[in-house]
């Protein structure tokens, strides 16, 4: 398989190199086109106020193009330019640090990655992990493969992302793969406010998703439970019901 390797995390991050390994060990075919910096919450924005610019990385054990953009614009460019004709089988991109469930799939530039991929016409793979400090997961890069390989991508149709994401243990202690809806619960926000030397404030943002606002069988409901989860997602936004209710009220009619 021909795979483009990206991410939102940098092209420096530990769950990039270590599924990069695994891809390769697998015997696939792997071109990264990753951020230079971490890109986290970025969503699916594109750099057009600035030119892109690109670095090509040479490690012993590594190969790769940084972009000093956004993980879309690393998409956009990489395969329109940077990776001179390689038409691969399937974008990746992770392994986030961090789970991306429920309102995280807005926010994320790791899904808004494979995203842009799908929206190109390819086949497309999202990979978080539910830790914001990933160690040692090369199982969990292994497992993401095994899941990649897996899926029959021939019956996916046109325009969707799968979502994989993986609970913060080992491997060995999933209670397995569930296919399921993502959460519709959101996060609970709050700002810790700090001042400057100067005394000028500025807030940082934190928050949580409240878990008795999040269903059982959802994607955080059942990672929160040592479940790996796969959602397939799609991002027709319309609202074909409400839709549909406005056009048999007339209420907007002229």
């Amino acid at each position: 398989m021909k795979v483009v390797l990206t991410n939102d995390d940098g092209i420096y991050a530990t769950g990039l190199r270590l599924i990069y390994k695994a891809l390769r060990d697998r015997g696939h075919v792997v071109r990264v086109v990753a951020p230079m910096t971490e890109q986290s919450a970025v969503g699916h924005s594109i750099t057009i106020l600035n030119p892109l610019r690109a670095k090509l990385l040479t490690e012993p054990d590594f190969s790769g193009f940084g972009v000093f953009g956004t993980p879309t614009d690393c998409v956009k460019l990489g395969l329109a330019e940077l990776l001179e004709g390689f038409i691969p089988d399937t974008v990746v991109s992770g392994i986030n640090a961090g789970a991306n469930v429920g309102p995280d799939i807005l926010y994320s530039g790791t899904v808004a990655a494979a995203t842009e991929a799908a929206c190109l016409g390819f086949s497309a793979l999202a990979v978080s992990y539910d830790n914001f400090r990933p160690g040692d997961i090369n199982d969990h890069a292994r497992f993401a493969v095994d899941v990649l390989e897996r899926i029959p991508w021939e019956t996916i149709p046109q325009r969707r992302v799968m979502n994989l994401n993986m609970p913060d243990r080992p491997v060995s202690e999933f209670k397995g793969l569930a296919l399921c809806p993502q959460t519709t619960a959101v996060w609970r926000d709050w700002h810790y406010r700090r001042e400057d030397p100067r005394g000028r404030p500025y807030w940082w943002l934190d928050g949580s998703i409240p878990e008795e606002h999040v269903l059982p069988g959802s994607d955080r409901g059942l990672l929160n439970d040592g479940w790996a989860t796969l959602t397939p997602l799609k991002f027709e936004f319309t609202d074909g019901d409400t839709l549909e209710k406005l056009r048999a009220l007339g209420a907007l009619r002229p």
